[in-house]
C-alpha cells in the first residue's frame, strides 16, 4: 500500500513520535512532537519546548506520526529512534530549553534530546528511514470495499495508532498502549481494551500485548488503576470492560490457552470491584467520587458529567451494566477452562444484577435507566448515555430495549444531529458542549452498537455506525485528526468545544479537546472492518 495519496492533510495537532513497533520507546525522555496551530511547523513537547519553524505553508504532504514529506519530496523528516528526528531541508529549529539539542550540516538537521544525543545519526540516510517507518502502515490489508475518504481517515488510524505504542518498560513488561502521547502519555485501563480491539484486525500481537500489559500493573488483591505507567499508578479503577475486550480477541484469534492463563486474574479483578464499591452492601456498584468540581468522577472515565455534580454516591447504570457483562462473559471463560462451579456463580452473579438494575435504577414512567442516589433515596433525573449501557449486558426486557431505542430517535432527548450525546437536550440546565456534559464520544457510542446487536437492533447499530464514522471523516479531512469528542448538535467543531470548563489551550493542553486521540481511531478500525457488527 502507497502511503502518498492517503496520509495528505496537515492540521494542527497532530503527534509525532517514535513507536514501540520500530524500537525501544523511552517514557521520560523520549522526544514527541505535535504540528504546531496556525503556522507551519512542529511544536517540541517532550522531553522540554521548542519549535521547528518551515519556510511556507505545506504542499503535497504525506504526514504519519514518525515521518512526513512535503513540498515535492523538497522537505523529509523522521525518527531515528526514541531520543532522534532527522529533517532533511529547509527548516529551523528554536530550543525553548537545554532539553534538546540540535545539529545542522548542510541540507541537514538533526534534532535529539540532550541526554542521549549522537550527532553521528546526522549522517543517516533520510529516504531509508522513511522507508523503514512506513514499512508497518503499508503491510496492514484493508477490506476491499474500502475506498476513497473512508480509506485516508483508515490509514490516518493505523499510523495514529502505531505512535501510541510503548515498548516495555519498568513495571509494564509487555508492549502497552497509551491515549494519546501527549498531553495523557499514560496507560489507562479501558482505553487500553478499546486499543486492543482495533488493533485484534490487523496486528494480533500487539492486541493481546495491550492486554496483558493492564495486568502487569494489577495489584496483590486484584485492584487494576485506571491509570498507569512504567514507575507508578493511581489509587482509583476505571470501567470494568477487559473480558469484554477478552472475548472480542478471542472471537476473532480463538486461543484457550489465553483465555485460561488470564481467567484468574479477571476473576481477581472483578471481584475486587464487588467488595469494594457497593458501599450500601445493596448488591450494586457506586463509583468512587472526587472533591474535584470538575472531575467529580474520573473513575467512571466521564470525569465531568452531570450526573456527578451531587458530588453523592449513586448506584451507577454504566458501573452496574459493565458488572453484568463481566460476569456473563467470565461464565463463559469458567466454562473453556473447566471450572464448572464458577460457572455458576458468574451466571447467578450476572442474574443478579441484571434484576438490580431493573429494580432500582429503570423508571418506566421515562422510559430510561437512571443511577440512584444513594443519600437522596431517588433516582437522579439526568437522562445520560450511561441510561444506554444496560443494554450491552441484557439486563433489559424487549419492551424495555424498545422504549431505549425511542429515545435514541427522540429529537428531545438523544435524537440529536450527531448522536449519542452524552446529556439529553431536555437536560437544559445540565448540559454544556463540555466533554461528558452533552457532547458525543465514540466509546459510548461504540457500545451502544454492541447492545443494539443484542437485541437485533442491527439496523439501528448499522445506522449509529455510520454516523459516527461519517463524522470522524468529516472532521478528519478538515483538522487531520481525530478527536476526543465531538458537538452533539453538529454546530461547534471540536477545536472549539469547552474541556473541564474552559477552552484555553494557551493555558493547559487540557482545556481543549484532545487531538489524535486514541479510542476514537481504534474503535473507528473496528467499525470500519465491521468488527462489532459480524463481517469480521
Amino acid at each position: 500500500m502507497k502511503v502518498k495519496n492517503i496520509l495528505n492533510v496537515w492540521g494542527a495537532g497532530q503527534l509525532l513520535a517514535f513507536s514501540g513497533v520500530d524500537g525501544k520507546t523511552d517514557y521520560n525522555d523520549g522526544l514527541l512532537m505535535r504540528t504546531s496551530a496556525g503556522s507551519s511547523g512542529l511544536d517540541i513537547k517532550l522531553p522540554g519546548a521548542g519549535k521547528i519553524k518551515f519556510t511556507g505553508k505545506p504542499s503535497d504532504i504525506v504526514l504519519a506520526g514518525d515521518f512526513f514529506i512535503f513540498n515535492s519530496g523538497k522537505v523529509k523528516g523522521a525518527f531515528i529512534d526514541a531520543h532522534h528526528f532527522l529533517i532533511e531541508g529547509d527548516c529551523t529549529i528554536d530550543h525553548t530549553d537545554n532539553s534538546t539539542i540540535s545539529l545542522r550540516i548542510g541540507n541537514k538537521a538533526l534534532l535529539g534530546t540532550n541526554k542521549f544525543f549522537n550527532p553521528a545519526l546526522i549522517g543517516k540516510d533520510i529516504d531509508s528511514l522513511i522507508s523503514a517507518r512506513a514499512k508497518w502502515i503499508r503491510s496492514i490489508s484493508i477490506p476491499k470495499e474500502i475506498s476513497g475518504k473512508r480509506k485516508r481517515t483508515l490509514f490516518k488510524a493505523f499510523s495514529q495508532m502505531k505512535t501510541q505504542v510503548y515498548s516495555p518498560e519498568g513495571v509494564i513488561r509487555h508492549y502497552w498502549t497509551t491515549p494519546d502521547r501527549w498531553p495523557h502519555r499514560q496507560m489507562w485501563l479501558w482505553d487500553s481494551v478499546f486499543h486492543a480491539i482495533g488493533f485484534r484486525h490487523f496486528d494480533i500481537r500487539l492486541a493481546r500485548e495491550a492486554i496483558l500489559a493492564i495486568f502487569d500493573t494489577q495489584k496483590k488483591d486484584g485492584m487494576i488503576c485506571h491509570m498507569m505507567n512504567p514507575s507508578s499508578s493511581s489509587n482509583v479503577t476505571q470501567p470494568p470492560v477487559i473480558a469484554l475486550g477478552v472475548k472480542l480477541l478471542n472471537d476473532s484469534h480463538p486461543s484457550p490457552k489465553w483465555i485460561k492463563s488470564l481467567y484468574p486474574k479477571l476473576k481477581k479483578y472483578i471481584e475486587w470491584d464487588l467488595a469494594n464499591r457497593d458501599t450500601d452492601g445493596a448488591g450494586l456498584c457506586e463509583w468512587f467520587i472526587e472533591g474535584n468540581v470538575n472531575c467529580r468522577c474520573g473513575e467512571s472515565g466521564m470525569d465531568n458529567s452531570s450526573r456527578f455534580d451531587c458530588a453523592a454516591p449513586l448506584d451507577a447504570t454504566d458501573f452496574n451494566a459493565y458488572l453484568a457483562m463481566e460476569c456473563e462473559i467470565l461464565a463463559e471463560f469458567a466454562k473453556i477452562c473447566g471450572k464448572g462451579k464458577d460457572v455458576g456463580l458468574w451466571k447467578k452473579r450476572h442474574a443478579n444484577i441484571c434484576r438490580l438494575i431493573n429494580e432500582r435504577l429503570w423508571s418506566e414512567k421515562k422510559g430510561f435507566y437512571f443511577d440512584y442516589n444513594l443519600n437522596d433515596k431517588k433516582l437522579s433525573d439526568i437522562y445520560a448515555v450511561s441510561g444506554f449501557m444496560p443494554l450491552i449486558c441484557g439486563a433489559a426486557s424487549k419492551q424495555q430495549a424498545e422504549k431505549l431505542v425511542a429515545h435514541m430517535r427522540n429529537p428531545r432527548t438523544f435524537g440529536t444531529p450527531f448522536r449519542i450525546p452524552s446529556v439529553a437536550k431536555c437536560n437544559g440546565k445540565e448540559y454544556s458542549k463540555d466533554m461528558w456534559r452533552g457532547p458525543t464520544w465514540i466509546s459510548t457510542n461504540w457500545l451502544i452498537i454492541l447492545g443494539l446487536k443484542r437485541y437485533g437492533y442491527i439496523a439501528e447499530a448499522k445506522r449509529l455506525a455510520d454516523e459516527t464514522m461519517k463524522e470522524i471523516e468529516d472532521q478528519y479531512m478538515k483538522y487531520g485528526t481525530f478527536f476526543e469528542f465531538y458537538d452533539d448538535r453538529k454546530k461547534v467543531d471540536p477545536p472549539k468545544l469547552l474541556r473541564k470548563g474552559q477552552n484555553a489551550p494557551e493555558k493547559s493542553p487540557y482545556h481543549q479537546v484532545i487531538m489524535d486521540y486514541g479510542w476514537t481511531a481504534t474503535l473507528y478500525v473496528d467499525l470500519a472492518f465491521k468488527g462489532l457488527l459480524g463481517s469480521k
